[in-house]
């Protein structure tokens, strides 16, 4: 396994299009890959280990070096601010970061907020000069204004089904997001070679090349 290139991959929406894209690329991945339980796994025809990980701990592993590479959206990564390489837009999965509230919602003077970005939402609102109460969650955002725990959320929009669903509206959009490739510092001199060739296959795909 040690000469493996080992790649930390998201559960979740991001998984099913990057396992494509490296199928695209030329890589023989496991046909069950994108929908398998295990955690860690192995595709010995394209001498690559895949690590199944939570999203927002895909940085983590490759900071500390447990992934050499790894997908991961670049919403997560700004959030986590970890000391990686950001190699490649991998150009999918694509959505947006938003701010959003009830349909009959009413400005409030320090207004909370409730989102999994509590580093992006608050330098967002500092930034424009707006004083917030930022309350960090984990998963259904949406909640928080219904029962009156926030005024806003700030959460990941895709198609805005969720938000509709729910009785909520966009506000503003904060900015696109999109997944990137990522790599360990020391792996990308250790391995450098077999990392340059990901990219250069990764690459012309998003290009719309081929493979060569």
């Amino acid at each position: 396994m040690n000469g493996m290139l080992r790649i930390a991959m998201p559960k979740g929406r991001i998984l099913e299009e990057a396992v494509e894209l490296f199928r695209q690329a030329g890589y023989p991945l496991p046909r069950d890959l994108d929908d398998s339980r295990k955690l860690i796994v192995e595709a010995k025809e394209a001498n690559m280990s895949f690590i199944l990980a939570k999203p927002s701990d895909v940085p983590t592993y490759v900071e500390y070096g447990t992934a050499d590479v790894g997908v991961v959206g670049k919403d997560v990564l700004l959030e986590e601010e970890r000391d990686v390489y950001e190699l490649l837009d991998l150009n999918i999965s694509h959505c947006h970061l938003a701010i959003a509230a009830l349909s009959d919602w009413q400005p409030v003077m320090y207004p909370k907020v409730a989102t999994k970005y509590p580093r992006l939402a608050s330098q967002y609102f500092r930034e424009k000069g707006q004083q917030v109460e930022v309350i960090k969650l984990n998963g259904s955002i949406e909640l928080a204004p219904i029962v009156g725990l926030a005024d806003r959320i700030v959460d990941i929009v895709s198609t805005g089904r969720t938000l509709r669903e729910n009785g909520l509206v966009e506000l503003e959009k904060m900015m696109d997001i999109t997944s990137r490739l990522i790599a360990n510092r020391v792996s990308y001199r250790m391995k450098n070679a077999q990392i340059e060739e990901l990219i250069r296959r990764l690459e012309r795909v998003v290009k719309g090349e081929g493979v060569r």
